[in-house]
């Protein structure tokens, strides 16, 4: 394993040769993403110390199928100005090397814990959500699918409860809330990537979140080779191939220049 303090601008550059090495020799790199790669563009993440959401909330009390369930307000007037904020973002320079990566034929797939779509707008194709998305709402009763259109009107413009077209009851943001299972179709896809994948990169993402962070230790007991840039630690630190200890837009961002 090679890493330097990411102070070092030259020792920098040689561990992005050195990953940029690992991905043009891969034949089937996967990137996995976490809350990390989406703040540069102005998205909260959940975990860190200072401004994590989890500082300011109980995410039982806001983010559970439970508070969905017996308290919609509360949820709606938590995931309002999330989704206020989603919908004005825009994808960073991490997110476009990824997609221009995934263009060039290196990267195979995008596993992301995240559902703020910002890899679909840079320009990547096949994206796996393990967490769901927030582009679309079902309701729980009928299962009529909402387009987003429709949701955002709802919950952002008229700033109420999003009631079901069909039955009238309240929906739901197509996204997985604790005490929810993850959407068993991305799971079996995801799960497939990694048995296939003989290079996985880990970008923004601490690797706390159950069962998310069992994927790229799967991948990596798997015989792929692994490459983390996240500038906190992981519990697969001592495990990877290559540490690239800082800014994702430093990291990734600039991968495809040294290709």
């Amino acid at each position: 394993m090679q890493t330097v303090p990411s102070t070092e601008k030259s020792g920098n550059e040689h561990l992005l040769r050195i990953a940029a090495e690992l991905i043009s020799t891969s034949n089937h790199a996967v990137v996995f993403t976490g809350a990390g790669i989406s703040t540069h563009s102005g998205i909260p993440d959940f975990r860190s110390p200072d401004s994590g959401l989890w500082n300011q909330h109980d995410p039982f009390e806001v983010a559970s199928i439970w508070a969905f369930s017996h308290h919609p307000e509360t949820f709606f007037d938590w995931i309002r100005p999330l989704s206020i904020t989603a919908e004005a973002a825009e994808p960073n320079k991490a997110h476009k090397a990824i997609a221009e990566l995934e263009r060039q034929g290196y990267v195979k797939s995008v596993i992301t814990q995240n559902i703020d779509g910002l890899h679909q707008k840079s320009g990547s194709k096949k994206v796996l959500e393990l967490h769901g998305s927030a582009r679309t709402a079902t309701c729980s009763h009928c299962g009529k699918k909402h387009e987003q259109d429709y949701f955002k009107r709802i919950i952002i413009r008229e700033n109420g409860i999003p009631q079901c077209v069909n039955c009238g009851k309240t929906i739901k943001p197509d996204v997985v809330l604790f005490g929810e299972a993850l959407p068993r179709e991305v799971w079996n896809e995801a799960y497939h990537e990694c048995l296939l994948t003989d290079l996985i990169i880990v970008v923004g993402s601490s690797l706390e979140v159950t069962p998310a962070n069992t994927l790229p230790d799967m991948a990596k007991r798997n015989g792929a080779k692994l490459i983390i840039n996240n500038l906190g630690p992981t519990h697969l630190d001592s495990r990877a191939d290559l540490l690239l200890k800082m800014d994702v837009v430093e990291g990734i961002g600039i991968l495809a220049e040294f290709l």
